[in-house]
């Protein structure tokens, strides 16, 4: 064989060689994007849903209707999770609650935002830089109607309007993004959570209540009515929330004289289309703590994003270093106040969730954990039927939904 022959072969021998891959090293793979944190807010009229990941991603959002029940759905496909609650309450005008679902081994994230039915709304989403390395991934919702956001980075957070008529409502993207299309979210019944302040329009004084309506509006609840009254809880106001054409909700606030800082609301919230079953809504809440921490994170969550702005360079300086201290120490004043409540908050858990012996205790050993300072606290699920969600984010609360009766 010539010289030159023999070369060309080891050069086609070497070339094979150098192109295949090197024994046990595998080409380099981008790590999935985790989903760490999930969580709801308001802020200054608007509704935020928070997503916090290692990393920016741009998830599928669907608006959904099914069976009367209007959805907006977040999904992250590709996305990891370790831990997410199952459950998060909503934020009593536009959301009812917010679910999690992780997908089988851990990978794909679904986040579904259960919404106020017959309450129009638009909404946007925005990516930004979150603290850490961190990137968060927003989703803001607003009632349909409310004056658009001016072109800033971040929306300005706008007071509601009283509820315009029933209509279809349109998605309204940030004005960074153009090239979002509209959607049409469907409408459904309207439907309102505690307190009665955040209810629009103007409440009506009607007759007292007594636990006599209350067992008629509830019978799922006769334990707790029943254990209320023998206690000596009063009802201490009684208001109607009431437009033409739709049948009256009832809200209930009752006090004792022997827990100030606690008061229990009740809403009754009647299905206003064929088919819809009432919702009644029972809280055992601390919210009235008349505390300097309490007071001036009342007053602070109704700052409109101008007057954020005067005081903060950035939102999230606002929640960091302003609202997340407060929360801190009203988780600490509640968790004091609970433990020398226990009795109270026990016996109620009790009354709720007669099925369950161990609720009691799974709730004070929760409200018992030590206070993190790294995070602005957890909401958990105590009971699926009836729904009983436990709130230690900043007013402690504890939170029955009664459907039908």
């Amino acid at each position: 064989m010539r010289p030159q022959w023999r070369l060309g072969l080891v050069a086609v021998a070497l070339t094979g060689l150098l192109g295949q891959p090197v024994p046990g090293q595998a080409a380099p793979t981008r790590q999935a994007v985790e989903v760490r944190q999930v969580g709801l807010s308001r802020v200054g009229g608007q509704t935020l849903l928070t997503v916090v990941l290692t990393r920016p991603a741009a998830p599928r959002i669907t608006p959904e209707d099914r069976g009367g029940q209007p959805r907006l759905v977040v999904e992250f496909p590709q996305a990891r999770a370790r831990r997410l609650p199952g459950t998060l309450a909503g934020d009593e005008v536009l959301v009812s609650r917010v679910l999690t679902r992780v997908g089988p081994g851990g990978s794909g994230v679904t986040i579904t935002l259960e919404l106020v039915p017959d309450r129009p709304y638009t909404w946007w989403r925005q990516s930004r830089p979150g603290s850490g390395q961190q990137a968060l991934f927003v989703v803001g919702l607003r009632p349909a109607g409310a004056t658009p956001a001016p072109p800033t980075a971040r929306p300005a957070p706008l007071v509601p309007p009283p509820p315009p008529a029933p209509h279809r409502a349109q998605m309204a993207p940030l004005p960074e993004e153009p090239e979002e299309l509209e959607e049409e979210p469907p409408a459904g019944r309207e439907w309102q959570a505690p307190p009665p302040s955040a209810y629009p329009g103007s409440p009506r004084e009607r007759a007292r209540g007594d636990f006599a309506e209350l067992r008629r509006l509830a019978p799922q609840g006769q334990g707790v009515w029943q254990y209320l009254e023998r206690s000596g809880w009063r009802v201490s106001s009684v208001k109607d929330y009431d437009r033409p054409g739709v049948r009256a909700s009832r809200a209930f606030t009752l006090t004792h004289p022997s827990y100030p800082e606690v008061e229990v609301n009740v809403v009754h919230l009647p299905g206003t289309a064929a088919g819809t079953p009432n919702i009644t809504l029972l809280d055992l809440s601390f919210n009235r703590l008349t505390s300097a921490p309490a007071v001036k994170y009342r007053e602070m969550r109704t700052w409109s994003f101008a007057k954020i702005r005067q005081q903060f360079e950035d939102i999230g300086d606002f929640f960091d270093d302003a609202l997340k201290p407060l929360r801190v120490d009203l988780r600490k004043e509640c968790q004091s106040l609970a433990l020398r409540y226990a009795p109270l908050i026990q016996e109620f858990v009790r009354q709720v969730v007669p099925r369950d012996p161990r609720a009691p205790e799974t709730v004070m050993n929760h409200i018992k954990a030590k206070v993190s300072l790294r995070f602005e606290g957890v909401q958990y699920t105590i009971s699926e039927e009836p729904l009983l969600i436990l709130n230690l984010v900043d007013f402690l609360y504890l939170r029955t939904y009664y459907v039908g009766g």
